[in-house]
C-alpha cells in the first residue's frame, strides 16, 4: 500500500490572524469575547494577555494582525551604488565600504561580511543580481511571461531573421547564410521561409513573405492571408514594400519594442529548435565545444555548400511540419494540428501577389529592339515581339538583376517576365568579383598612405623654429602633385593671358567703331 506524505501543518499567523479579526467584528457589534479571547489563549498555548496584544496589533494595522518583524540590516543607497559598480561582486563591495567607514568615522557602520550578503539577497532578487553580473539578457531569464492564447490557424503570424550556426562554401568563400521565415502560432506550422548567403534585407521577407502566402507551395497546406504578423523592430522588416503588402492584403503588421524575444516566443522556439536538432549535426557547427585554448575538435572540417544545407534546411521543415509532435498541440503535428482547424482560409494565387510582393522602379519603361533597358542592362522575353515601342511598367526582386516582370502602365496588368541579355558566366562573374576586390583593397592602400602623408611632422626643438621632418625639395613635390592628379603651378597659365584664336570664314564679327574726328567730318 502506498504512503502519502502528510500534508504540511496550517500556518499558525494565518490562523492567528484569522481569529483576531473574527474577535474585531464581534467586539465592533458589541458581543462578548471574554470567553473566546480564553479559548483561542489555549488553542495556541498562550495566555490572554497574549491574545489581547495580538489585537491592539490588528488595532494598529488597519484591522489586520501583523506580526513583528525581526529587526535586520538594511542596505543604503551608497552601499547599492558600490554594489552596482563591483558588477554585483559583494565581497568587493564590502571591502571597499568597510575600508571607507574605517577611514571616516563619520559613515554609517558596515556589519560583517554575512550580514552584508544577508541584505543583498533579501533586498535584491536573483533576477536583479544576475543583471548586475551580466546585464539585462541574464536579468531577463528570471522573469515570468504569460502564455498567449493560440486562438486558430492565420489568427497571428510571427516572422523573424535568425543566422545560421553553421558555416558554409558559397562561390569559394565561407560564410553563415540567413533565414527569414513566416511561423502559425496557432499551430507552430512554418508557412514560408527564405534562405540567404549575406545579411538579410526586404528580399528575404518578400521571398518568404510570397512562399508563406501560397499554399500551393512546397510547405502547403500551411498559408493563405493571415490576420496580423508580429514583427520586431528591424528597418527592414518595417520597409515601405513590406507594408504596402500588409495594407493590400488587409493584415495588421503590429511592430514590437527590439530586443524583446519574449513577445514572439512562437518563431523564437523554432530558432532554438533548428540550431539544437539540425545546425548541431552538421560539419562547421560554429558553437561545438572546443579544446582548451578555444582551438577547435576539427580545425579543417569539410563545409556543406549552400545548395547542400538548403535542400537539408528544406528537409527539416517538411519534417517539422508533417512529423514532428508538439507537447502544446495535445502531441499532434502542425499539419494535423492545421488539418483539424475548421477556420476558412483566404487564398491568394501567384497573380494576386505579382504587383505588391516586388518593388517598382518608377516611371514606364519603353520596350526596344534589343528589350527593356533598366540600370544600362537589358531585358528581353519571347512576349515581347511585335510590341516595340509599347510602354511598360517594371517591378522586381531586390538583389535579383537576373530577371524582371512587366506589367501594363495603365492597366497594370501583368505582362509577364523578362530575364537579362548576355549574362555573364559563374567563372567570369568570380573574376569581376575578385577585380572589385583588388581595386578596393588598392583604393584602401592609397587612402591610408594619403592619410598618413597628410599629417605633418616636426623635429624637438628646445630653441629657435620647428623644422618639419618631412621636408622635400620643389622638384619632388611638383613630381608628387602630378602622382596625386595635381597640375605644375609653373605651367598652369591663367586665363587672361590667352590669345584668342582667330574667327573662321563665314563668321559675322561687330564693326569698328569710327573715332570722333572721322564722325565729325562726316557730320559736315
Amino acid at each position: 500500500m502506498t504512503k502519502h506524505p502528510a500534508p504540511p501543518p496550517p500556518d499558525p499567523t494565518q490562523l492567528r490572524a484569522l481569529a483576531v479579526r473574527l474577535l474585531l467584528e464581534d467586539a465592533a457589534e458589541h458581543t462578548p469575547t471574554t470567553g473566546r479571547v480564553a479559548a483561542l489563549a489555549r488553542a495556541h498555548n498562550v495566555t490572554p494577555r497574549t491574545v489581547r496584544r495580538w489585537i491592539d496589533n490588528a488595532r494598529a494595522n488597519g484591522g489586520t494582525y501583523t506580526p513583528p518583524s525581526r529587526p535586520h540590516f538594511e542596505l543604503t543607497d551608497r552601499m547599492l551604488e558600490v554594489l552596482v559598480r563591483w558588477h554585483g561582486n559583494v565581497t568587493q563591495a564590502h571591502l571597499e565600504l568597510k575600508a571607507e567607514a574605517d577611514n571616516d568615522p563619520t559613515l554609517p557602520e558596515v556589519p560583517s561580511r554575512a550580514t552584508f550578503h544577508r541584505a543583498v539577497h533579501r533586498q535584491l532578487n536573483r533576477g536583479q543580481r544576475a543583471g548586475l553580473r551580466k546585464g539585462e539578457a541574464a536579468r531577463r531569464r528570471f522573469d515570468v511571461f504569460g502564455k498567449r492564447e493560440r486562438h486558430h490557424r492565420n489568427y497571428a503570424w510571427e516572422t523573424d531573421h535568425v543566422e545560421a550556426s553553421v558555416k558554409v562554401l558559397i562561390d569559394g568563400h565561407i560564410r553563415k547564410p540567413w533565414i527569414t521565415w513566416f511561423v502559425d502560432c496557432a499551430t507552430d506550422g512554418i508557412c514560408g521561409l527564405a534562405v540567404t548567403p549575406q545579411t538579410p534585407s526586404r528580399e528575404s521577407i518578400l521571398v518568404a513573405l510570397r512562399d508563406a502566402l501560397l499554399t500551393t507551395s512546397e510547405h502547403g497546406p500551411f498559408g493563405g492571408v493571415p490576420q496580423r504578423v508580429r514583427v520586431d523592430g528591424g528597418k527592414d522588416f518595417l520597409c515601405k514594400t513590406v507594408g504596402e503588402a500588409m495594407d493590400l492584403l488587409g493584415t495588421e503588421l503590429i511592430t514590437l519594442p527590439p530586443r524583446r524575444p519574449d513577445l514572439k516566443p512562437t518563431v523564437e522556439a523554432i530558432n532554438g529548435a533548428v540550431k539544437k536538432t539540425l545546425f548541431a549535426d552538421m560539419p562547421g557547427y560554429t558553437e561545438a565545444p572546443t579544446l582548451p585554448g578555444g582551438k577547435p575538435v576539427d580545425p579543417d572540417p569539410e563545409l556543406l555548400h549552400f545548395e547542400v544545407f538548403v535542400a537539408l534546411l528544406l528537409d527539416w521543415v517538411r519534417k517539422w511540419n508533417t512529423e514532428h509532435t508538439i507537447k502544446d498541440l495535445d502531441d499532434k503535428t502542425p499539419a494535423q494540428t492545421w488539418a483539424a482547424d475548421p477556420t476558412p482560409i483566404r487564398i491568394v494565387t501567384a497573380n494576386d501577389i505579382h504587383a505588391f510582393t516586388l518593388e517598382r522602379s518608377g516611371k514606364p519603361l519603353s520596350i526596344t529592339s534589343k528589350g527593356v533597358r533598366w540600370r544600362t542592362r537589358d531585358y528581353f522575353a519571347p512576349w515581347m515581339v511585335g510590341k516595340v515601342g509599347e510602354k511598360v511598367h517594371l517591378r522586381y526582386m531586390p538583389h535579383h538583376d537576373h530577371s524582371v516582370e512587366l506589367y501594363g502602365p495603365e492597366t497594370g496588368q501583368y505582362l509577364g517576365s523578362a530575364v537579362m541579355a548576355n549574362q555573364a558566366p559563374p567563372a567570369l562573374r568570380r573574376e569581376l568579383d575578385r577585380a572589385r576586390r583588388r581595386q578596393a583593397d588598392e583604393l584602401r592602400r592609397r587612402q591610408k598612405k594619403a592619410e598618413k602623408n597628410r599629417k605633418a611632422r616636426y623635429a624637438a626643438v628646445n630653441k629657435g623654429p620647428t623644422q618639419r621632418l618631412d621636408a622635400v625639395t620643389e622638384g619632388q613635390a611638383i613630381q608628387e602633385l602630378r602622382d596625386l592628379g595635381g597640375a605644375d603651378p609653373r605651367t598652369q597659365a591663367l586665363p587672361g593671358f590667352l590669345p584668342l584664336p582667330a574667327p573662321s570664314d563665314g563668321w559675322a564679327v561687330p564693326r569698328p567703331r569710327p573715332d570722333t574726328d572721322d564722325q565729325d567730318e562726316h557730320d559736315e
